[in-house]
């Protein structure tokens, strides 16, 4: 084109942005600004739509917000909102705040952008703060204001707050909508208030697949057969069902439903998808029928994707099928972390502790990152090998991998590993510095002390705890019963494992009375260790007698 008009520049600048080629995009916009001519709304908003990436797009958004400024169209209210958007998507909310703060106008498109975004970075009270002072203002909600402040209810589960939503929708005619009664039954269901979801569907005029699936997937989280029901209603009234459908059908399937779901995956042509495929081997293997998942899914010529496969590698596993979850996984092209982890578990349950550590580094030279689920099985086999310098090796790994400091179970299966591997200090050195105990965490404290001889310790760490509110479980009240046993502390046992039934309103199990027992007859309390076995509501067992034995022959020996 010889003579190319501006409008002829915005709608090619257009063009490139939304078909992804934004690198030219940007060259083509800086060609026009050589040209001299001055820029409109249309080619800001035109290069400003082809930004997403949250890396890269950023510094290049605050030169073009630069040059807005510079041109006079920092007053241009949907030039604003567009830019706000962008800044979101780049996830600088900070500069998606303050340019909201200066917005010309009362806008609700400025509103609704930034609502959204407080939403979908993981911020639903600020997006509810905003919804109360957009109303105090006199705005008016829109279809898109109502579903962000909806969602933000839902994954705060504010039920209270979001009835009051709800009956704003009623009140400017919203109920029948299909977006915003799709984001009420997702509401109601995600606060176990199913009656109200089922509700918030039927005013639905005009329902979708989205719909459908919203009502389905609350019926299936809390075990229900609806799914199957709401299935076979879409089904009759010709709608289309997807992907999730299927996996909320599956979800709540029963043995008796579960071979006619099968086949009409089959039917529908979606039995080689990996969402539905995956949800239906679960299903298979939540009602018990293991061997009927893994001929189907051996049946399947090529080579199944990453999460079906690990879904059935996990099956192996647990199943005990150690060499057929490494032999199942090593067929993966591009394994995940989950396969990685799957594989270091079963050699480590296999007792294959070489090849833990082998694939470890192999994993480190692929470019896996461990996740905590990686960390656990490692720290497990170096607290069975008692190897107290590759634990403290992989604990350095995991600060470094910043996993350590809001991670409880990972620090609980560090208070193990130093524990039995005769560091106390490393033991109450990760105690102290978590901020997230549990009463597992208490435990292997407790345990720990025990094991390396510090029982006096061990029972005034015990009575910390309860002092803080925390119940000690069965596993609790064995750890203590452990130390006392290792340190001779008759009388202190003895009044714990009394107050099991009463104060704690635990019984005893073989392994509380084992301890006592044990300990009885380690002190020359031979009788009294005899009244215990006799008062137990199930016979004893082989430990219990050596102990017993031994105690005996000890005290024979000593008279």
């Amino acid at each position: 084109m010889v003579h190319k008009s501006l409008v002829t520049w915005n709608i090619m600048l257009l063009m490139l942005a939304r078909n992804g080629f934004v690198g030219d995009c940007q060259n083509l916009f800086r060609d026009l600004m050589r040209t001299g001519i001055a820029l409109s709304e249309g080619s800001f908003v035109a290069v400003l739509s082809g930004l997403v990436d949250p890396e890269q797009d950023l510094e290049y958004t605050a030169m073009i917000h630069g040059l807005m400024t510079k041109c006079g169209f920092d007053g241009d209210i949907a030039l604003v909102n567009c830019l706000i958007s962008v800044y979101v998507k780049c996830k600088a909310m900070f500069w998606a705040q303050r340019l909201f703060q200066e917005v010309p106008a009362e806008n609700i498109v400025s509103w609704n952008t930034i609502i959204d975004a407080f939403v979908k970075s993981g911020r639903p009270q600020l997006a509810l703060e905003m919804f109360v002072n957009m109303s105090s203002r006199g705005l008016v909600p829109s279809q898109a204001t109502f579903v962000a402040v909806i969602d933000s209810c839902a994954c705060l589960k504010n039920f209270v707050y979001g009835e009051s939503v709800h009956a704003k929708v009623i009140r400017s005619g919203f109920e029948s909508d299909v977006v915003v009664g799709t984001a009420l039954v997702d509401f109601y269901a995600k606060c176990d208030n199913m009656m109200s979801s089922h509700k918030c569907f039927s005013q639905i005029e005009e329902k979708n697949i989205v719909s459908w699936n919203a009502l389905m997937v609350g019926y299936s989280n809390v075990c229900s057969s609806m799914p199957i029901m709401i299935l076979r209603q879409m089904l009759q009234f010709g709608h289309l069902v997807n992907e999730f459908s299927f996996s909320a059908s599956l979800k709540s399937s029963s043995v008796l439903n579960l071979p006619q779901l099968h086949g009409l995956v089959i039917k529908m042509g979606y039995e080689k998808h990996e969402y539905v495929l995956s949800s239906l081997v679960m299903a298979y293997s939540r009602n018990g029928l293991i061997n009927e998942a893994l001929s189907f899914v051996k049946e399947i010529s090529n080579s199944l994707p990453v999460v079906p496969s690990n879904i059935i590698a996990g099956i192996y596993n647990r199943t005990c099928q150690y060499y057929e979850t490494v032999k199942f996984l090593s067929l993966l092209e591009s394994p995940d972390t989950v396969s990685w982890n799957l594989v270091i578990s079963a050699c480590a349950r296999s007792n294959n502790y070489n090849e833990v550590f082998e694939l470890f580094n192999h994993m480190h030279f692929a470019c896996i990152q461990p996740d905590n689920y990686t960390f656990m099985s490692i720290l497990c086999v170096c607290t069975k090998l008692c190897r107290l310098d590759l634990g403290s090796s992989l604990h350095g790994l995991i600060i470094k991998s910043n996993l350590y400091n809001w991670d409880t179970y990972l620090c609980n299966a560090l208070i193990d590993m130093y524990g039995k591997c005769g560091s106390i200090d490393g033991s109450v050195k990760v105690f102290e510095e978590m901020t997230d105990k549990n009463i597992i965490t208490w435990t292997a404290l407790i345990t720990a002390f025990g094991l390396n001889g510090y029982a006096h310790e061990a029972l005034k760490r015990f009575k910390i705890m309860e002092s803080f509110g925390l119940k000690p479980d069965a596993l609790a009240l064995r750890a203590v019963l452990s130390a006392c046993r290792y340190g001779g502390l008759v009388s202190e046992a003895m009044e714990i494992f009394k107050q099991m039934g009463t104060a704690y309103r635990i019984q005893p199990e073989l392994d509380h009375y084992l301890c006592i027992v044990d300990l009885l007859a380690k002190s020359g309390e031979v009788e009294e260790a005899e009244k215990i076995i006799t008062s137990m509501p199930f016979p004893p067992n082989a430990n219990i007698w050596r102990s017993f034995l031994e105690g005996s022959k000890r005290q024979t020996f000593v008279n």
